[in-house]
C-alpha cells in the first residue's frame, strides 16, 4: 500500500473522481511541476531502494529520485486511482553518439486509456509537461517540440526524440511489461559506479509549463522560449536556497556537517571541471 493522500497533497490536487485523460494530464503536470529530479542522497552518501512505498513516502518528505524512484512511485499512484499503467523497459540515448535502444538505464511508463496508449514519464528529466499519445509525429509542449516514432532499436516499441535543447537525445522503450524489481541492479550500479553521470555530477531538475530549471553541480540554468539564462552558485547559501525554492526540495534532514561537507564537494568538483576547461 501507498500514501495516496499524502501524495496527492504534496501535488496539491484532489483524487479524482474518475481515471479520465483530463485528470492524468493534471497528474503528469503537477508531478513534474513539484517533484523534483534529484539524485542528492547518492552524493549525500545515503542508499536509497526503488520499491514504490519507499519512493512515495520519499516525495510525501519533500523529496524526489531519478527514473526509478519518481517514475515507479507516480506508476503506483496512477495504479492506485484506477488507471491501467505498464512499467517498461527504456533506455536514454544521451548524445546522438551514444548506442540507441531500451538498455534499462531507464523506467518508462505508458496508460491505456479509453482505447489509446499514453507515454506517461515525469521520470525523464526536463522533459514532457504531459502525457503523449504513442503515435508517430510531432508535439510542441511549451518551448520545446519532441518526436514520437515507432523504435528502431527496440522493435515494437516507440522512440521518444528530445527537444535539441535537452538534456538528452531520445529514449527508446521496449513493448513489454516488466516488473519494478527488474531494475534494481541497474540502479546499484548508476548509484555507485564511479562511471555513472549520477554519482560524478549532482543535479536537481524541474519542469514546468514555460519550461526547465536544471541544477548541475553550481550552474543553474533556466530554460524557456527565449533561450537559457544560466548563472554560477558560489556560495554555500545561496547553493541551499535554490535547492529549497527553485527545486522544492525539502532537506531539514540534512544537518549543517552533512551540509557543509556536500556543498565542499560539489563547490571542488566544479573548481576542477573550471580549470580542465582553461
Amino acid at each position: 500500500m501507498i500514501d495516496v493522500d499524502g501524495y496527492l497533497a504534496v501535488l496539491g490536487t484532489t483524487r479524482p473522481a474518475a481515471p479520465t485523460a483530463e485528470a492524468l494530464r493534471a497528474l503528469h503536470r503537477a508531478q513534474v511541476e513539484r517533484v523534483a529530479y534529484e539524485n542528492l542522497d547518492i552524493h549525500l552518501g545515503r542508499p536509497t531502494g526503488i520499491g514504490a512505498a519507499e519512493s512515495v513516502d520519499r516525495i510525501v518528505r519533500g523529496r524526489g529520485g531519478y527514473c526509478f524512484h519518481i517514475n515507479g512511485a507516480f506508476g503506483a499512484l496512477l495504479t492506485a486511482l484506477g488507471y491501467d499503467v505498464t512499467l517498461h523497459r527504456a533506455g536514454v540515448q544521451g548524445t546522438p553518439a551514444d548506442p540507441a535502444g531500451a538498455h534499462g538505464d531507464h523506467l518508462a511508463l505508458t496508460v491505456r486509456l479509453d482505447g489509446e496508449r499514453w507515454l506517461v514519464d515525469p521520470g525523464l528529466a526536463g522533459g514532457i509537461h504531459e502525457p503523449l499519445p504513442l503515435r508517430e509525429g510531432s508535439y510542441t509542449q511549451g518551448p520545446f517540440t519532441y518526436a514520437m516514432a515507432p523504435s528502431v532499436p527496440a522493435p515494437g516499441g516507440w522512440r521518444f526524440t528530445h527537444d535539441p535543447r535537452g538534456a538528452f537525445t531520445a529514449m527508446d522503450f521496449a513493448p513489454e511489461p516488466v516488473r519494478l524489481s527488474s531494475f534494481a541492479a541497474e540502479h546499484t550500479r548508476l548509484s555507485t559506479s564511479p562511471d555513472s553521470g549520477f554519482v560524478r555530477v549532482l543535479t536537481a531538475q524541474l519542469r514546468d509549463a514555460k519550461g526547465v530549471d536544471v541544477l548541475r553541480g553550481c550552474v543553474l540554468r533556466r530554460i524557456h522560449a527565449g533561450g537559457t539564462d544560466e548563472r554560477v552558485i558560489d556560495s554555500a547559501d545561496d547553493w541551499y536556497d535554490a535547492l529549497g525554492d527553485v527545486f522544492r526540495l525539502d532537506l531539514t534532514d540534512v544537518d549543517g556537517p552533512a551540509r557543509a561537507e556536500l556543498w565542499h564537494r560539489v563547490r571542488t568538483s566544479h573548481e576542477e571541471w573550471e580549470a580542465a576547461q582553461r
